[in-house]
Parts: C-alpha cells; structure tokens; sequence
C-alpha cells in the first residue's frame, strides 16, 4: 500500500479511503466487522463514515448511526484505533426535528459529540460538513469547528460537495478569523462525471487540499454489471439503493464509456470495476478515492485495482467517450444526484 500526504497536513493515508455508508444496511455487522478487519490487514488506514450512514435502504429514517456505532466496535476489537485516520461527517437531518440537520454550531457540536459516543472514541482524525448550505454564514460552521479542535475532540477538518469557490471562502473565513481550516473535500468524481476538472481540482491542487472522490466508479455502474435495455440486476445499489437511476444513466453515452472500461479492462487482464477505480486513483490531485465495498470480494477487488497502470494512450482513448471536465450522468453539484431515491423518499444533494 502507498500513501499520500493528507493535503497540506503531514497525515499519511492509504490510496483508498474505505467508505462505511453500507454498513448497517445493505451489510450486516457482522459482514460489515470483516470488511474493516480485511480491509486493514490490506493496508488501508484511512476509513470514513458519516452520522447519518447505517440506514434502512427500504426507509432512510431508520438505522442513522450503525455504521458509526459498528465502526467502533470493530476498531474496538482489533485495537487499531490509534493507526486509523478516522473520519465521519454531519448534516444531514438525524430525526424530524428541524434543528437536528445543517451546519450550525447546535448542529455540529451536538453531532460531533454523539459521532464520538458511536465511534467509542476520544476524537475523530477528520470531520466533514456533509453538504454545502447557504442558509447559514460559514463563519458559524467555522467557529464552532474551530472549537471542537481547540477541545481535541477533531484533528482536522474537511467538506463534502462544495463548489470551489465555497472553499475559497471558507478559506479567506479562516484566516481572517484565525480560525483552523478545512484540508480536504470529498467530490463527486467519475467517468461519468469529470466537471470537478474544471475549478475545483485545480482549487486543491493550488491550495494543498486533499480530494477525496466518492462514488469513482459511478455507484458500481461501470463494474460492467448493468446492460443496455436490461433492468438493473438483483441486489444491485441501483435496484435497492438507488432507486429510479436507471434513467440517468441507461444512456448511449453512459454505455460508450462502459464498453470502453470494459475493453480496457481485457487487455489489461483486470474487471471493469479495477479500471474504472484505478483511472480515478490515478488522476492527478487526488488524494484517496473513497471504495464502498458491501463484501469482502469488492474489497478485495478494490485493493487489486492498485496494480493497474494507465498509460498515456490509454487515457487519450478514455477521453474521446469520457470528455475532461464534462458530465455524462450528474454527480457533482446542485444538480447532481437529483435523480436518487431512498425508498420512498428523494433527497436533492
């Protein structure tokens, strides 16, 4: 396992961040407990989880927090707690009371506190704001932030989903109030979907911030497992997760880019999933794409995706049907992911 610098931080993670949101739903624990031992005897240091992760695919207001609380037994049992770089996330509403959501300082000190009591620890290494808000001013998010550090109850602290420029303000917040910053930021990054290229990549790269991509492969779309005019197979994240993404995705360009991940993949003597993974490891400004294994045979696949090497040819031949800093399918941004479903609920991310 290789390691990369945590932006401008000196904390070293591994090239995969193991992402826990299937954890204590589309997982058992017990499945779940043998991933994070698996994934550690790989290599892997660097695990991420959020408050609002654990819920029931069928109903999303049941279950927030398992992947917290089954996170921290299984560091329990293992005892390496203290090599992790550990990180969780808040915003996201945790029950129906219009204050157990969003970015302010109740918010965030509260679920911070309740984050600790799950994950049995006495700090987080890394805690995210989960989504971008403009309904509160970032200097409150920062300040309450800011004091959860001065506390030592977080190490550092990052986003999730933030447009550029909302970092470059965050920043600016930061030093004027002298107040600790963020480091990373976890986007959307795909072959499906490459618009953070544009602005925010190279934001990070100018600024030392860590990207940490989520969903690389586009929600396992480029595993090579869904067909053209087939309805997404059993078991599947679009037939129980992600309900209704068909649409978006079943298009003739979505498919051009599969069939050319799957082409690649067979001269390289890998699976879809390993190219697909390894083109977004290998991009340049990322830190560590976050994997989101609901098995040990996926994780097992992710840790081998690190062996495949991209050649120069190979990613002009990905950029004919994939353009730079285009978008297929919507992940990034106010209008990405409007198309999930989490039962019978949708939610605009």
């Amino acid at each position: 396992m290789e390691f990369n610098n945590l932006g401008r931080t000196g904390v070293k993670v591994s090239r995969l961040c193991l992402g826990c949101m299937n954890f204590g739903g589309r997982a058992d624990e017990t499945d779940s407990i043998g991933i994070i031992h698996s994934a550690l005897d790989g290599g892997i240091n660097f695990i991420d989880t959020a408050n609002v992760y654990g819920h029931d695919p069928a109903n999303f207001s049941l279950g927030r927090g398992r992947s917290e609380e089954i996170v921290g037994k299984a560091l329990k049992q293992n005892g390496q707690r203290s090599r992790i770089v550990l990180a969780t996330k808040a915003y996201f509403a945790m029950s129906d009371d219009p204050n157990a959501q969003g970015s302010s300082r109740r918010h965030v000190i509260e679920q911070c506190e309740a984050s600790l009591r799950r994950l049995q620890t006495d700090h987080i290494d890394l805690y995210q704001l989960h989504h971008p808000t403009n309904e509160i001013p970032i200097d409150e998010t920062l300040r309450a932030l800011d004091d959860l550090v001065q506390a030592g109850k977080v190490r550092y602290l990052g986003t999730s989903s933030f447009a550029a420029w909302q970092i470059i303000e965050s920043l600016w917040v930061s030093k004027e109030y002298r107040l600790n910053r963020f480091v990373c930021e976890q986007p959307a990054y795909n072959l499906l979907d490459r618009r953070v290229e544009r602005e925010l990549v190279p934001m990070a790269q100018t600024y030392g911030i860590a990207i940490i991509p989520w969903s690389p492969t586009a929600g396992g779309f480029l595993s090579g497992k869904y067909r053209r005019a087939m309805p997404s197979p059993a078991g599947s994240r679009f037939q129980e997760f992600w309900k209704a993404a068909e649409q978006p995705h079943y298009s003739e360009a979505a498919f051009a880019v599969l069939d050319l991940v799957e082409t690649l993949s067979q001269e390289k003597g890998c699976t879809p999933y390993q190219l697909a993974l390894a083109w977004c490891t290998q991009q340049p400004g990322v830190t560590s794409p976050i994997i989101g294994p609901r098995t040990k045979q996926h994780l097992a696949d992710a840790l081998e995706s690190l062996t495949v090497q991209l050649t120069a040819q190979d990613l002009k031949r990905i950029d004919v049907v994939a353009p730079p800093g285009r978008a297929i399918v919507p992940y990034y941004g106010y209008d990405g992911m409007a198309w999930v479903t989490w039962g019978p609920h949708k939610f605009r991310w």
